[in-house]
């Protein structure tokens, strides 16, 4: 038990020494500071926008599903916004993207599985797949940064888990 739950604190614990005081060199530690939080958040949104491409494939292939991912589509949206640093730029009254673009994922490229159960659990390992990433990039992250990906990561580790993903073992039986 004592293992786990140092592994867990291991992305903390880098986090502390990432956040630590600077020597005053100043500008340009803010400055590359700066450009590797652009890179990370661009990134991130990026991820964003491919998971709720996915639901929305996802949605257009299996209808009956769609209120059921309606809620964790438009949550995928809300994360792309706000780790591009956007409050409600681009989005309509329906919470639909203002432009389209997927960067940083497979999104709407990945085939959805034509079995409802499985198409579950392909958003699903989608989600946890890019919980697991923003996880990692904690350690290169500024602090507020990092408590935003981590807050974010947190949240597919729970859209994950909603929709079954990891006890899919036996999904071509019985559909």
């Amino acid at each position: 038990m004592l293992t786990g739950t140092l592994s867990a604190l291991g992305p903390l614990a880098a986090l502390g020494a990432a956040s630590g005081c600077t020597d005053g060199s100043g500008s340009e530690d803010e400055a590359q500071t700066a450009r590797r939080e652009q890179r990370l958040r661009k990134k991130a949104a990026g991820q964003s926008r491919a998971l709720a491409a996915r639901y929305e494939a996802t949605i257009d292939a299996h209808s009956g599903l769609a209120d059921r991912l309606r809620p964790l589509h438009a949550a995928a949206l809300r994360h792309a916004e706000v780790l591009a640093g956007k409050k409600d730029a681009g989005r309509g009254k329906d919470g639909a993207a203002g432009d389209g673009s997927t960067e940083g994922g497979d999104g709407k490229g990945a085939a959805v599985p034509r079995k409802e159960k499985a198409a579950l659990a392909a958003l699903g390992d989608a989600e946890r797949r890019t919980a697991a990433e923003r996880n990692a990039a904690l350690a290169e992250a500024p602090p507020e940064l990092a408590r935003l990906l981590a807050s974010v990561a947190a949240a597919g580790a729970v859209h994950a888990y909603l929709l079954g993903a990891g006890e899919q073992d036996g999904e071509d039986e019985g559909e």
